[in-house]
């Protein structure tokens, strides 16, 4: 059993940033693939990053791509979310999530999720 919670979500003003973490406790972290989602108001949960076991494999969505940066430390048992250039529509509930798997990636473990949102 892996359990995983997320820190460093808050306000910021849009064109700001934000580091997102993610400690895990439990299971072999080196393990898992890590992946971030979100979930805006009104709409579905959504994919936005992922890196694989050794953080040499990453994969964003196209509306991140370019602003926003996964990494991991497995010494830490930590993934990292570096958004930069946020806007209005980064606003939402962003999970970690856990995969035993890189592709497909099928999460296995959830956090309880951070709340952003970037003021316009």
């Amino acid at each position: 059993q892996v359990q995983l919670v997320e820190s460093g979500g808050g306000l910021v003003q849009a064109g700001g940033s934000l580091r997102l973490s993610c400690a895990a406790s439990g299971g072999t972290f080196s393990n898992y693939a890590m992946g971030w989602f979100r979930r805006a108001p009104g709409k579905e949960r959504e994919f936005v990053a992922a890196i694989s076991w050794s953080g040499g494999s990453t994969s964003y969505a196209t509306s991140v791509k370019g602003r926003f940066t996964i990494s991991r430390d497995n010494a830490k048992k930590t993934v990292y979310l570096q958004m930069n250039s946020l806007k209005p529509e980064d606003t939402a509930v962003y999970y970690c999530a856990a995969s035993s798997s890189w592709s497909p990636f099928e999460v296995a473990y959830w956090g309880q999720g951070t709340q952003v949102t970037v003021s316009s």
